[in-house]
């Protein structure tokens, strides 16, 4: 299999100097991390610059419903339902790791993210954060090959994806983030469906309230124009409350990892093909050092 490692420019983002009192007196303002840019590890599908501390265990359950076009008769989706559930863990507070099992499929995955940059204010400020990510996920059901009388390896139903985390809390409010990523499909269903996708995703957080924010996530394809795939939008709603986040949603993408939901997306915008989900994140502190 031929791994690519991925390339993106980053364009300079302006940083304010100092006071001109505080370098008279040589007074050098300590450089502070900058918190909650996000709720959660995830923004709504996609995983955000947010990472556990060391020995800290997130217990994350994912679910989406049916396309709520379905009617009345299929309850406008709510009959019909897949769930994820996913098990992260802090390594180091730079260093996490995880897994999960999705019904969607019948998908195994195991990601690791790496936090390179962190967000800081003061004497030595850093504009944005930066995270890189990977994933890989196999499809164990029995549907994952796509001509069940040809004899496909294993290696047929591996995807793997690679992307770089850029954020940005812009305020007290507001907090951006950018996504590129690369993904590699070993086996796709025709000539006309690229092995190798790039996206650009890009998302964003509006904190409302202590315990309410609103989000948006797109992921706009760039070499995946194949007839019947779109490009995955949502919009959600994240709930603080005490240990864990509550996150609701309304997405055209039925799958919650990114090998879904970037290059798979079947659901159109435009046709009513959303789906209502909801994830819940609780948090288990493990570490050894906890009193």
């Amino acid at each position: 299999m031929k791994l690519l490692v991925p390339v993106f420019l980053f364009f300079s983002i302006p940083v304010f100097a100092q006071d001109d009192l505080l370098s008279l007196i040589d007074e050098n303002e300590e450089s502070q991390p900058v918190e909650a840019t996000f709720k959660s590890t995830r923004l709504i599908s996609g995983q955000t610059t947010e990472m556990r501390s060391a020995g800290v265990l997130d217990f994350i359950i994912s679910h989406r419903f049916g396309r709520v076009n379905t009617g009345i008769e299929q309850f406008f989706g709510l009959d019909d339902s897949q769930v994820r559930l996913g098990l992260d863990y802090g390594i180091t507070d730079k260093l996490n790791i995880g897994i999960g099992r999705s019904s969607f499929q019948k998908i195994v995955d195991g990601m690791v993210k790496y936090k390179i940059l962190t967000q800081k204010t003061g004497d030595k400020a850093m504009p944005i954060s930066l995270v890189a990510f990977a994933s890989i996920a196999i499809k164990t059901g029995p549907g994952a090959f796509l001509d069940p009388n040809r004899d496909n390896p294993f290696s047929d139903r591996l995807y793997f994806t690679y992307q770089f985390l850029i954020s940005k809390k812009v305020n007290s409010n507001l907090s951006l983030q950018f996504t590129p990523t690369y993904m590699h499909r070993n086996l796709v269903p025709t000539s006309n469906h690229p092995n190798d996708v790039i996206a650009l995703g890009i998302g964003g957080r509006y904190k409302v309230t202590k315990r309410l924010a609103l989000n948006a996530e797109y992921f706009p394809q760039v070499t995946n124009k194949a007839f019947g795939i779109y490009d995955a939008l949502a919009f959600g709603v994240d709930i603080e409350t005490g240990g864990h986040v509550f996150q609701i949603h309304v997405t055209n993408s039925r799958s919650m990892i990114e090998q879904g939901f970037v290059s798979e997306t079947t659901g159109n915008w435009g046709d009513g093909d959303i789906h209502l989900g909801f994830n819940i994140s609780r948090v288990f502190d493990l570490s050894p050092n906890k009193n």
